[in-house]
């Protein structure tokens, strides 16, 4: 089976390789002439390291990443509200990892281009799929202008927010949901936190001024995240981020006291395409849907759809499933968004930005869960299986 796959981010190519190591062919195609460098994602939860494991790279992303061990609501000055001790679960095989996406790409990558059965085309822009009873493809454009068509058995959009398989197939203005009225920017910095006593991860709660913290690496490079008007452009966000630092960070440092390696603003967005499956095209991960960063519900999700994707088509390519087992993955992925990952997405969002801090304990149902389970170790359990909530099993429709 040959199975073309758009979109070289991190479900694309452990996707890549988990169907190359099942036997089949995967062209990966991408727009870009070279993996994404930007500061996105930086986390990785259970359904993460289920698909590491699967795509042979677990033991690379380990070596290259670590277990964050604390995480700390605070107020606005720094104080805690709230912490939950060992949020990575660092006992368990299957516990977080923190690698900033672009390091994790380079190692899904360096696999991917040693895999035979893996053709990567960078430089090819979808500008349009179609389909007929026994294959897809997608029609590519090259830096020349030259177009050529690309086909395979079956195509799956892993294409990103702007997915062109997703546009091709629903219209260009067909994403359902909505856009908050905000813009998120992600910064990577080297800033000595710890001398603040900050935790490895660390949600400042604050109705305009809430934001991130996050250790990133082991050699000290953090995550900062915050929001900024929606209608500043690039630049203005660039010109403002030294005054934004000073006004938030604890010790209100000056440039010269930190070292800014990456700066990327964002939209935030909840939106769930109407369909992952039209015939023989798929959609995963941001193709299929976004929802914002607080929660990293965005990339696990995408990591739990394209496991789920890889048992569908390690399925077919097998004889052990027919095509229908396509229906079955588009209809339990996108109730897993509806049901799990939106609305859970929405109240972490939620929390930092609108909660109060003074009862934030007594007001918030998933703060008295973390204060119910530093006494309760069967609530602490519910917890941590909690992540589970947005996996399936889709070898349950194998045939007998």
């Amino acid at each position: 089976m040959h199975v073309i796959i758009a979109g070289a981010g991190p479900c694309g190519l452990s996707l890549s390789l988990v169907l190359a190591l099942a036997g089949m062919e995967v062209t990966l195609i991408d727009r870009e002439n070279t993996i994404d460098p930007r500061p996105r994602a930086a986390h990785m939860t259970a359904p993460g390291i289920q698909m590491f494991r699967r795509a042979g790279v677990f033991e690379d992303v380990r070596r290259a990443g670590f277990v964050p061990k604390d995480w700390t609501y605070r107020k606005f000055d720094g104080t805690p509200i709230m912490t939950i001790e060992d949020i990575a679960v660092s006992k368990s095989p299957e516990a977080t990892i923190a690698l900033p996406i672009n390091k994790l790409n380079e190692i899904l990558l360096s696999h991917a281009e040693r895999n035979s059965k893996i053709f990567l085309k960078w430089s090819h822009r979808v500008v349009d799929v179609g389909q007929d009873e026994n294959s897809a493809w997608a029609i590519v454009e090259e830096q020349d202008g030259t177009q050529k068509r690309i086909g395979g058995d079956f195509l799956i959009g892993c294409d990103g927010g702007t997915s062109q398989v997703r546009k091709s197939l629903f219209g260009d203005k067909n994403f359902p949901g909505m856009t908050w009225d905000l813009q998120f920017v992600a910064t990577d910095v080297y800033y000595p936190f710890d001398k603040f006593g900050y935790d490895d991860v660390n949600a400042i709660v604050h109705p305009h001024d809430f934001h991130l913290v996050a250790r990133l690496t082991k050699d000290g490079l953090w995550r900062v995240a915050y929001q900024e008007d929606k209608d500043m452009t690039y630049q203005e966000v660039l010109d403002h981020q030294a005054a934004h630092y000073e006004r938030i960070l604890p010790g209100h440092p000056k440039p010269a006291d930190y070292t800014l390696t990456n700066i990327s603003p964002y939209k935030l967005h909840q939106r769930c395409a109407e369909r992952f499956r039209v015939g023989r095209i798929c959609l995963a991960g941001d193709a299929a849907h976004l929802c914002n960063p607080w929660g990293g519900l965005g990339l696990t999700g995408g990591f739990a759809d394209v496991t789920g994707l890889a048992d569908c088509l390690e399925g077919i390519a097998s004889g052990q499933a027919d095509e229908s087992i396509l229906d079955k993955y588009d209809e339990v992925r996108r109730s897993i968004f509806r049901t799990v990952i939106d609305p859970v997405s929405t109240g972490n969002f939620l929390r930092v930005s609108a909660l109060s801090t003074d009862a934030a304990i007594e007001e918030d149902p998933f703060m008295k869960m973390c204060a119910a389970a530093k006494k309760d170790p069967k609530v602490r359990e519910k917890m941590e299986k909690s992540v589970y909530a947005i996996c399936h099993d889709f070898t349950q429709y194998y045939k007998s």
